[in-house]
């Protein structure tokens, strides 16, 4: 008895202790049970409660271990995960700090030394001024003389004779190369303006200036990427794919040289940015090579007759510019990483173009645009895609991706140019000869292209047809003239014409081509596929789903697909380019997927005073901008908002060749239509006509304005028992003007049976929740902006609605015409009820939104 309560008691003893090991706070556990549990947290970091408990009996090391530990052991190693990451994001952080501090110390270095300078320089002048007002004119003439005989006593040093053919005659072009490059880019050889808006910091571009007062134009910019110099490097020089505007570069000699670097004799070709102007091509010498501190340069610069060394091809078609010293500088940063100096200094010929284009040719801001900050960001994008920070959507890789845009821009550019070279002939006009018409029949459509044309186009027909044109625009800014187009492409597009282009995907094109009347409307939505990291520059799929009038329509329409490269659409931002270029595509949307582009490209030709506010709301009519804060005051604003801007329009068709005639006519008539109504746009968003409108406007198809705000603030006290608006006074349009300025997004929509509801009206607020315009609002319907839990919501509360005149609904997301998403926490709907006590609209409010 005693010996069984001893075992009992030794139980008992035994259970206490494993308890006290399955309830405590802490598990030493062994190497094998870590083991165990790491390969389980590598599958899955969070298992429920089902997972661990099966994980204890398929696992005989884990049987003593209580799920609750287990549990445990889970959160404490997602914890520990959650910290390792967080302190590797603060070293990264750190690291780029400290490297852009010690390159905001070299800039103010460089600040005080152009200060000293000027200091100098304006008491030289001074002590110059002093001493003519002080001397005579013998004693002058005697200055002459003397400054003479010591010009010639101390001759200014010559270029020593050399033979520049010879390896070392262009090692010695090559080492001055580099001497001038240093200078711009750490020293004060040229005069830098940094450019408004680009402040240094941890995840900016860099710091970005232009040049003042030197020959040509230049632009440099410094940065910080997490490369390694030597892949930073190998990207730089790869300009093709991060040159937007370079059409070939061929590397025609390869010399290395004694102190273990490289010189290359390159030529390049570039497309011009518009028809009314001819490209450009460069001569140049490239040097690559090692500084002491480890330091990687690459610097380039024109052979020309003064500077000596081979005769470069002849260019027929192209003007020769001049590449003074430019290039990159790679210095190494301490923890990894690369800290980058670009410099771009060129002569562009500016006397060789009209008039009114030199401004294009004399922009230092457009060479940091299209080049220098384009170098930094390709080469920053492709540091963050390496590391894993870029998400994209689709499952498509980066670099397919940015083949897309590269494509893209390139098919436009060729379709801008039209070089003889690859294959392209014009055609007779008209009579008028506002549209020029090119083809192209070549089988090497594009020069220097890994593919031929019969395989591009497999079922185009015999060749290829652009209809192109340029135009002036006076005070349009190109960022808003291209948004507006993206946004609102059923304002000047052609269903009809999109459909034949369409067509050209399939086995069997139309025959005739807009044989059927067009005026199909139609609606689009757009499909993000990845921005770079700055969002200067978006590509993304739209889908354009026509809406047919009648039944007879139905079998004609059938929804397209446009892949879409979207660029310079911030009118804050850096630089005066922006360009929306587009191509049709099937529904695989293939990674080798056929493209042909089309599209408008807006360079701006002044440096703008003053620009429209960043919330300036795209609106056609110009309704409802009413108040001090909505509307230009007077002429000062006009004046200094003072911008021209040249507008290239080229659109690309196929064609068969028993069908030349009519496809031509048709792109005539298409491209003068499409003119026309960019016309009608840029009339309507210029600033000076917004200035023109003084008070609220009545709304095509609806009551007058003030009235319908009056109906709305009427109905919601009616229903809600509040007030929409707190009025001091209700003399005038002060109803109209509070409603247009409240911060909550107020629309209406249309009451019609068996018809969705459509927006008809939408104030300042809502305008911009949707990223639209009054006009174009109005083709927008409301199922197509909630999601289906909203659209659920709606419906289950109409009867509510209807019954008792409001409803409130719960918060939730929606998406605007843009696809946008957006969040809400509330929303209220009510029945608008005019002065007859019918049913006039239902108007709904979302509260506290805001862009996910």
């Amino acid at each position: 008895m005693e010996m069984a309560l001893a075992i009992n008691g030794g139980g008992r003893e035994g259970n206490k202790q494993q308890n006290q090991m399955d309830g405590g706070k802490y598990v030493r556990y062994t190497p094998e049970q870590v083991e165990a549990l790491e390969r389980v947290y590598m599958e899955c970091p969070k298992p429920s409660s089902l997972r661990r408990q099966q994980l204890v009996r398929d696992c005989p090391i884990l049987s003593n271990i209580d799920p609750k530990q287990i549990k445990v052991w889970f959160q404490n190693r997602r914890c520990r995960e959650k910290q390792r990451k967080e302190a590797s994001r603060l070293q990264t952080v750190n690291r780029k700090l400290s490297a852009m501090n010690k390159l905001l110390m070299e800039e103010n270095d460089r600040l005080q030394k152009q200060v000293s300078q000027l200091v100098y320089e304006n008491g030289y002048m001074k002590h110059q001024l002093h001493t003519v007002s002080a001397t005579t004119t013998d004693t002058s003439c005697e200055s002459v003389v003397v400054s003479g005989q010591q010009q010639q006593k101390n001759p200014t040093p010559q270029q020593s004779r050399r033979d520049a053919n010879s390896p070392a005659g262009l090692l010695a072009i090559a080492e001055e190369t580099l001497a001038e490059f240093l200078s711009k880019a750490t020293g004060t050889s040229v005069d830098w303006v940094q450019m408004i808006g680009m402040k240094p910091g941890p995840d900016s571009i860099g710091i970005v200036a232009v040049s003042r007062n030197t020959k040509g134009v230049a632009a440099r910019a410094c940065g910080l990427v997490s490369l390694e110099p030597t892949k930073a490097a190998e990207i730089l020089k790869d300009r093709l794919s991060w040159y937007r505007d370079c059409r070939c570069l061929d590397v025609l000699s390869v010399i290395p040289t004694t102190n273990g670097g490289t010189i290359e004799l390159i030529y390049m070709q570039t497309y011009a940015p518009t028809t009314l102007a001819t490209a450009r091509d460069f001569w140049t010498l490239r040097y690559t090579s090692s500084l002491e501190d480890g330091s990687l340069v690459i610097c380039e610069r024109s052979l020309t007759s003064s500077t000596g060394g081979p005769a470069g091809p002849p260019s027929s078609a192209f003007v020769r510019a001049e590449m003074l010293p430019s290039g990159f500088l790679i210095r190494p940063c301490d923890g990894g990483g690369s800290m980058i100096h670009i410099v771009d200094h060129v002569d562009l010929d500016a006397w060789s173009v009209p008039e009114v284009l030199q401004p294009l040719y004399k922009s230092s801001k457009i060479v940091a645009q299209k080049i220098t900050s384009a170098a930094l960001r390709h080469i920053r994008q492709i540091a963050q895609e390496l590391s894993g920070e870029v998400q994209y959507c689709g499952g498509r890789q980066p670099a397919v991706l940015r083949t897309f845009s590269q494509r893209l821009c390139r098919g436009f550019n060729d379709a801008v140019n039209g070089f003889p070279d690859d294959g392209w002939t014009v055609l007779g006009n008209d009579g008028m000869d506002d549209v020029t018409i090119t083809i192209n029949t070549s089988p090497n459509k594009f020069m220097g292209s890994q593919y031929q044309a019969s395989a591009c186009y497999p079922n185009y027909g015999v060749g290829v047809m652009c209809a192109k044109a340029s135009m002036l625009l006076q005070n349009v800014p190109p960022a808003l003239l291209v948004r507006f187009l993206r946004e609102h492409r059923s304002e000047w597009a052609d269903y009809a014409v999109d459909a034949y282009s369409a067509a050209s995907l399939r086995n069997s094109a139309f025959a005739i081509p807009c044989a059927r009347a067009s005026g199909l409307p139609s609606g689009q939505v757009i499909l993000p596929l990845a921005n770079t990291i700055e969002n200067e520059e978006c590509l993304e799929v739209v889908r354009i789903e026509p809406h047919p009038l009648a039944a007879e329509d139905i079998p004609y329409t059938h929804d397209m697909y446009l892949l879409q490269l979207c660029s310079g659409v911030d009118e804050n931002a850096v630089g005066a380019c922006a360009q929306l270029v587009f191509a049709p595509i099937d529904e695989s949307f293939a990674d080798d997927v056929h493209l042909l582009p089309s599209g408008f490209r807006i360079i701006s030709l002044d440096s703008r005073v003053d620009g429209p506010a960043p919330t300036r709301t795209l609106d056609l009519a110009s309704t409802l901008e009413v108040g001090n804060n909505n509307v230009r005051q007077g002429g000062a604003d006009s004046s200094a908002y003072n911008l021209r801007s040249v507008l290239t329009i080229a659109f690309q068709f196929t064609f068969e060749s028993h069908f030349q005639d009519s496809v031509a006519a048709m792109a005539r008539q298409y491209v003068r239509s499409v003119v026309s109504s960019v016309q009608r746009v840029a009339m309507a968003i210029a600033p000076n006509r917004l200035s023109s409108f003084d008070g609220p406007k009545s709304l095509p198809g609806s009551p007058e304005a003030l009235t319908l705000a009056r109906w709305i603030c009427r109905s919601y006290r009616v229903h809600t028992g509040a007030e929409l608006l707190r009025l001091d006074s209700l003399i005038g349009d002060a109803v109209l003007k509070q409603l247009w300025q409240h911060p909550d997004a107020i629309f209406c929509c249309s009451l019609k049976s068996n018809v969705s509801p459509v927006f008809t009206f939408g104030n300042q607020a809502g305008l911009d929740m949707l990223e639209t315009t009054l006009v174009a609002l109005q083709d927008i319907m409301l199922d197509k902006v909630l999601d289906e839990a909203g659209r659920n919501m709606l419906c289950s509360e109409f009867g509510k609605i209807m019954l008792q005149g409001y409803a409130y609904l719960p918060g939730g997301m929606c998406v605007s015409s843009m696809g946008r998403p957006i969040s809400y926490d509330q929303a209220i709907a009510w029945r608008v009820i005019n002065d007859d006590e019918a049913n006039h609209c239902l108007a709904m409010m979302f509260l506290n939104w805001s862009f996910v």
